[in-house]
């Protein structure tokens, strides 16, 4: 038993108590909020250390042995991707500081966020899938909250479209859940691998497969039903649309890669190539919605969209290559994605906006900032050495070993509108002059900000630029350890073994 699966679980719920504890002290809240996820991150480290070097981690909640009791399991995938909640969890506490407002501090952000951290770490480590369904609404209470905090209008429009959508994605996932256990009698996810095959209705079982695929779909917010995210990630505080942008749909991809590789493989030829259809449109739909608009939070909103079609095309590639690849590819866009609505968020305090057509002349005025954009920018378009090219290359690489050309040059043509995107902020926000009838206001919020504030801000957006870059140079290395997480998810072996105690 190891207790290092329970800590990315018990941290937040433990700090998050405290937050509330000293509700009235914002100072409190803000070494708590810095302190708690700085833990998590590195229990997170630990995780994944003790998964690389002694397998499988399991631990079973009251010493109940699977499949009877709840179990919190750790293979390389859920390794990396709770590792990466925790990374983005400090990094967002430590720029919340001086972004996040005392009026959303007083509404409870930092309990919020907590509860957040808890349930995403709760999804990417539950070995059940009814815990799994439970872990979902409590990020989505905790997301719900954080995107209301402050009760604007344009705020409580924006979640009730967010709510109303990922309501009706867990009643469709509870029901799943309900089907799947009355066709097994169990609900853990080793137990279901072994169980789901034995099946006699083996069609059922793929229809069952459909209603996870949908529910999740929603969550990841893949085609068709992706317009929730845009609609709403753009209304609350940047840090808080950071947050949402690193993990929200994140858990929905895990789920998709869980759920298609480990238990809902029985008919690969239909539920995986309807996928590869999913990322596809995915990826179009995002990029091109991404080159209407001319405002940072809703192109970088629609670049969330694209960008889930290439982890959407990772799995439904379906080889130990092209899961390497989306695993890689999921690390990069938390990274990358990130790191780009935090210099979005630092953009609005120097001019008051994030119109392009309202703001300009930050290069002359700013040119580490310009440099800072262009590291997760050029990430994100996939250009070398850049940890955006190591996952894209890996799953063209993929594509093309199994012959799938019509994927691989959707993701080539989406990759050139990513970088038409990308060019789009840098040259309307960075080089063109500042429009003379917002410069009034640009001059004022600029001596707004104070130093500290600056400096505070940049250290998380430099930290994640260089660690982008990190990711693409140290190309061999990441990729032998997603490699790993492949061959994981695409023979169920080990987890299997790990969890029950009996080689399938």
């Amino acid at each position: 038993m190891s207790v290092a699966v329970a800590l990315p679980v018990l941290i937040p719920f433990i700090f998050g108590s405290l937050s509330l504890v000293f509700f009235n002290s914002h100072a409190v809240q803000r070494w708590l909020g810095v302190i708690g996820t700085g833990l998590l991150f590195l229990a997170t480290i630990v995780l994944l250390h003790k998964t690389w070097t002694d397998g499988i981690q399991v631990m079973a909640m009251g010493s109940w042995p699977a499949p009877f009791g709840i179990v919190l399991v750790a293979d390389m995938t859920s390794a990396i991707m709770t590792l990466m909640a925790g990374m983005m969890g400090f990094a967002l506490a430590v720029y919340s500081l001086p972004s996040i407002s005392r009026d959303h501090e007083a509404f409870g952000y930092y309990p919020l966020m907590h509860l957040l951290l808890a349930g995403v770490s709760g999804a990417f480590l539950t070995g059940d899938i009814f815990n799994l369904y439970v872990w979902v609404e409590v990020l989505l209470v905790a997301s719900f909250a954080l995107l209301i905090l402050g009760g604007e209008r344009g705020q409580m429009e924006g979640a009730i479209k967010y709510v109303t959508l990922n309501l009706f994605s867990s009643i469709m996932l509870l029901v799943g859940v309900g089907l799947t256990y009355g066709l097994t009698g169990t609900l853990n996810m080793a137990d279901l691998a072994v169980k789901l095959p034995e099946v006699e209705q083996q069609g059922l079982v793929t229809v069952v497969g459909m209603l996870f695929l949908v529910s999740f779909s929603i969550k990841a917010a893949a085609f068709p039903l992706f317009f929730w995210l845009p609609a709403s990630y753009h209304t609350p505080p940047v840090a808080v649309t950071a947050l949402f942008a690193a993990l929200l749909t994140k858990v929905g991809v895990y789920a998709l890669y869980r759920f298609f590789t480990l238990m809902f493989g029985n008919d690969v030829g239909y539920t995986h190539e309807l996928l590869l259809w999913i990322g596809g449109f995915t990826m179009v739909t995002g990029v091109l919605g991404a080159a209407a608009y001319y405002e940072i939070r809703r192109i970088l909103a629609f670049h969330i969209v694209s960008q889930i079609g290439y982890m959407i095309v990772g799995l439904a590639l379906f080889t130990p290559m092209a899961l390497a690849g989306g695993v890689i590819y999921i690390v990069h866009n938390i990274v990358a994605k990130t790191n780009l609505f935090l210099v979005g968020g630092v953009i609005y305090m120097m001019r008051g906006s994030y119109d392009l057509k309202q703001i300009g002349g930050l290069w002359k005025t700013r040119p580490l900032l310009g440099v800072l954009f262009l590291l997760p920018a050029m990430a994100l378009a996939g250009i070398p050495p850049l940890s955006g090219f190591l996952g894209k290359y890996v799953i063209i690489r993929a594509g093309v070993e199994v012959e799938s050309w019509g994927i691989v040059a959707v993701s080539l043509g989406v990759g050139l509108l990513t970088l038409y995107s990308m060019v789009k902020i840098w040259a309307e926000a960075f080089w063109k002059a500042q429009p003379e009838e917002h410069a009034a206001r640009a001059e004022r919020f600029e001596q707004a900000l104070s130093q500290k504030s600056m400096a505070i801000m940049l250290l998380p957006i430099i930290a994640l630029g260089v660690l982008a870059a990190v990711i693409g140079l140290a190309a061999q290395p990441v990729y032998e350890m997603a490699l790993v997480a492949g061959h994981q998810l695409l023979d169920s072996t080990d987890y299997i073994e790990a969890v029950l105690g009996v080689t399938p």
